[in-house]
C-alpha cells in the first residue's frame, strides 16, 4: 500500500509504503485478505507521510485513488465487510451452473462461444458466493471491488470509477457503464442485483470529498476532492505516456500486460472486450500473460538461492544479479524456448493449455532458463502485440515498460532486441500511482486536459535501442519455433487435461 504526493511537474515529492500480506490461502488456490487490512494502511500510509514532513496535507489539492483489478468486496448497508476480500489471484471454480439460455445460449452456440461464456461463469466470484454462501450473498446490501470499498470509505458513499471495472461483474465494455437488462452477462450473474452495484463516474469527475471520519484517520483535510481515477494498469499505461495507439505499455509485473490506448471500441480477441482506458471515453486495448513475472518470483525461490544470500550480503536486490547471471548468455539461450502458459485463458491460449520449455540440451544452465524466462514473456507480448496491430491497423512505433520488470536492464534490452523498437521505461517507478494523479489534477482543473497534463508530468528514464542482429535470431526464433509451438502442442495439451483433469476440464 503506497501513499504518493506530487506536484503539476509529476515530481514525487513523497512517498510511504507499507508491504502486506498478499493475501491468506485457507485452501488450495484460495486468495483471500481482509478488506480492513487495506484501509487501515491506506490511513498508516497517509499518516507518515505527512509526519515526514516533505509534504503537508494542508497542501493538498485532492485524491485519487489506484488498485488491483479484479478483488471483490461483500458488504452490509453500514459498508461493513461481511467477510473477507476475495483476490483477483484466487482461483476458485463454480461448476455445475446451468447454461445461458434462450436467443442468446442459441448466438453463442452458433459463433462457437460456449466455453467462454461457460468460462466466465465459472470464474465469476459472484456465482461461487451465491452458490457456497447463501445466506451471506442475500445479506448482501452492495458488490463492490476494492476501489469501491476504499471509495466507501474515503466518502461515505457508495461510488466508483468506470475505469476500475474490470472484472466478472455485469459491466459494458463497449458503453462503459452498468449492462443493459437485456444483456447476456445478467443471465451468467443471476443472483447479482442492479441495486447491489455502486454508482460509476468517469476518471476526472469527482466523486465525493472526504468524511470527517476518513479525515481524522488518514490526516487529510476534511471535504478534501476525491476524484474518479482508475485500475492499476490503465493508471500505468496513463503514468508511462502511453497516450497515443502508436505507443504500446508493457507491464512486467505479476501478469505481464501488454497495452494501447484507442478511442474505437476494438476487441483484439473476438468477444473478449478492451478494458476501460484511465482517459473518459478511450479503451485500453489488453493482452495479458498470466503469471508473468510472477515467473521470475518462481525462479528465484527454486534456483535463485545463492543471488538471494549474495544479495542481502551487498544489500541489493537478487534481481540485479540476475542480469549479471545473463550477462554472457546469447540471445535465444541456445535453443531454449520457453511458452508462459502458465495459466490457462480464454481464447489463445486456450482453458486447456500448459507451460512449455523446449530444447534443452547439456549445455543449458539455470542461467540459460532465466534467459529463456524473459525472453519467452517478451515472445508471448510481442504475439499480442500483432494482434493489437492487425485489428487496429496501427503500427507500434516505440515501447514504454512498467512493474517490477522494468529495473531490469536485461530484461529492457531483451524487450527492445526481440521486438525491434526503441524501448523506454518512465523515469519514475511509480507510474501507476503518477498516472492517478494526472486524472486528479485534469479534474480539478489544475491541468487544462489530458494530452497536456501526460506532456509536463511524464518524462521517459532509461532507453534502449535494438541491435539489428539480435533481432534478426530473436525473429527467426519467434517466426519458426515460437508462433509453432501453441499448435503442435495443443493436442498434447488436450491429452494431459482429459486424463488427469488439469486444468479443469469444461
Amino acid at each position: 500500500m503506497r501513499a504518493l504526493v506530487f506536484d503539476l511537474a509529476g515530481t514525487l515529492v513523497d512517498k510511504v509504503q507499507i508491504s502486506i500480506e498478499p493475501y491468506v490461502s485457507r485452501q488450495p488456490g484460495w486468495a483471500e485478505q481482509d478488506p480492513e487490512l487495506y484501509w487501515n494502511c491506506l490511513c498508516d500510509a497517509c499518516q507518515q507521510i505527512w509526519q515526514k514532513g516533505k509534504a503537508s496535507a494542508l497542501d493538498i489539492a485532492g485524491l485519487a485513488l489506484t488498485t488491483q483489478r479484479g478483488t471483490v468486496v461483500n458488504v452490509d448497508r453500514v459498508g461493513q465487510p461481511l467477510r473477507d476480500a476475495i483476490i483477483w489471484l484466487d482461483q476458485r471454480r463454480t461448476e455445475g451452473l446451468p447454461e445461458v439460455g434462450g436467443l442468446w445460449g442459441l448466438a453463442f452456440g452458433l459463433i462457437g462461444m460456449r466455453e467462454t461464456i461457460r468460462y466466465f461463469q465459472a470464474e465469476a466470484e459472484a456465482n461461487w458466493l451465491a452458490k457456497h454462501q447463501r445466506e451471506l450473498w442475500q445479506k448482501t446490501h452492495k458488490y463492490l471491488l476494492l476501489s469501491g470499498y476504499l471509495n466507501f470509505k474515503l466518502c461515505g458513499e457508495f461510488v466508483d470509477s468506470v475505469g476500475s471495472q474490470v472484472a466478472y461483474i455485469p459491466f459494458d465494455y463497449k458503453g462503459q457503464s452498468w449492462a443493459k437488462s437485456w444483456d447476456w452477462k445478467w443471465q451468467v450473474l443471476k443472483d447479482v442485483t442492479p441495486e447491489q452495484l455502486p454508482k460509476l463516474y468517469k476518471p476526472g469527475e469527482q466523486i465525493g470529498v472526504l468524511t470527517t471520519r476518513a479525515s481524522k484517520q488518514t490526516g487529510l483535510p476534511e471535504g478534501l476532492p476525491v476524484i474518479a481515477a482508475a485500475a492499476d494498469k490503465a493508471c500505468e499505461v496513463l503514468g508511462s505516456g502511453a497516450l497515443e495507439p502508436n505507443i504500446a505499455c508493457l507491464s512486467y509485473g505479476t501478469t505481464a500486460t501488454i497495452n494501447s490506448t484507442h478511442k474505437r471500441y476494438l476487441e483484439v480477441i473476438p468477444f473478449i472486450p478492451p478494458y476501460p482506458s484511465a482517459v473518459p471515453g478511450h479503451y485500453s486495448l489488453e493482452v495479458q500473460v498470466y503469471r508473468g513475472y510472477w515467473m521470475v518470483n518462481w525462479f528465484k525461490q527454486e534456483f535463485g538461492l545463492r543471488e538471494v544470500q549474495r544479495a542481502f550480503e551487498l544489500d541489493i536486490s537478487p534481481e540485479a544479479l540476475f542480469d549479471d547471471l545473463v550477462a554472457d548468455i546469447p540471445a535465444g539461450s541456445m535453443g531454449l524456448i520457453l511458452q508462459p502458459y502458465w495459466s490457462p485463458g480464454l481464447k489463445k491460449p486456450g482453458p486447456e493449455a500448459k507451460g512449455a520449455v523446449i530444447g534443452f540440451g547439456d549445455v543449458h544452465t539455470r542461467a540459460h532458463l532465466y534467459r529463456a524466462i524473459l525472453e519467452g514473456l517478451a515472445y508471448a507480448l510481442r504475439e499480442g502485440a500483432e494482434a493489437m496491430q492487425k485489428r487496429s491497423g496501427t503500427p507500434l512505433t516505440e515501447l514504454r515498460v512498467a512493474g517490477g520488470g522494468s529495473q531490469s536492464r536485461a530484461a529492457m534490452q531483451i524487450t527492445a532486441d526481440l521486438f525491434g523498437l526503441p524501448t523506454s521505461k518512465p523515469k519514475l517507478y511509480e507510474a501507476s500511482g503518477l498516472g492517478a494523479a494526472i486524472i486528479a489534477a485534469v479534474g480539478l482543473g489544475l491541468q487544462p486536459d489530458f494530452a497536456t497534463a501526460v506532456a509536463s508530468m511524464t518524462h521517459r528514464g532509461e532507453h534502449f535501442e535494438p541491435n539489428p542482429e539480435t533481432h534478426a535470431v530473436y525473429n527467426e526464433l519467434y517466426q519458426q519455433v515460437y508462433k509453432r509451438m501453441y499448435k503442435k502442442l495443443r493436442p498434447l495439451y488436450e491429452a494431459i487435461r482429459n486424463i488427469t483433469g488439469y486444468p479443469a476440464k469444461h
